[in-house]
């Protein structure tokens, strides 16, 4: 079945192309890690991420920031502290409560991830001059906004079959 066309450009749709790009790079920001010692997942590199903003938090804080489910989350951390990369220590007032934070591995491997990606961005935008990149950040950002914003009725959103 051949890939429906936007009829103003005739090329991939937008979120299609953003999908797409998204995949390049986690793909090529993962690559990094799979060619060192640790082959970690983007959701394991989230909960890596936000115990190194939040040292000391515990499973349950995670639970609440990200809204995912604890058996999902307990599992992940489980490999992770596994791995090396977070360690763990009974909390002083609730011993059943455990306060979670990076190893040194779990900090090296956030900081090849940064590295990862911070020449990835310069990759991806090569060519664009300043002022091109300064649209697509804005068109990005206006892109992220609609989606955010409250949804409007339903009759105004154009059908598929129109």
């Amino acid at each position: 079945m051949r890939k429906s066309l936007d009829n103003v450009n005739h090329s991939e749709p937008v979120l299609e192309l953003i999908h797409t790009v998204m995949h390049q790079v986690r793909s090529q920001q993962y690559q990094v890690l799979r060619d060192g010692l640790h082959a970690i997942t983007h959701m394991e590199t989230k909960v890596l991420g936000f115990f190194a903003r939040h040292p000391g938090a515990t499973q349950t804080d995670l639970a609440l920031h990200s809204g995912r489910d604890k058996a999902q989350l307990a599992r992940l951390i489980k490999g992770l502290r596994e791995q090396g990369l977070l360690g763990g220590q009974a909390d002083e007032t609730d011993r059943r409560s455990v306060r979670l934070a990076l190893t040194a591995q779990g900090h090296a491997v956030l900081e090849a991830l940064e590295q990862a990606s911070a020449h990835l961005a310069v990759q991806a935008v090569a060519g664009l001059s300043e002022d091109e990149q300064r649209q697509l950040q804005r068109l990005l950002q206006r892109v992220r906004e609609n989606l955010a914003a409250p949804k409007t009725d339903a009759s105004a959103a154009p059908r598929p079959d129109a």
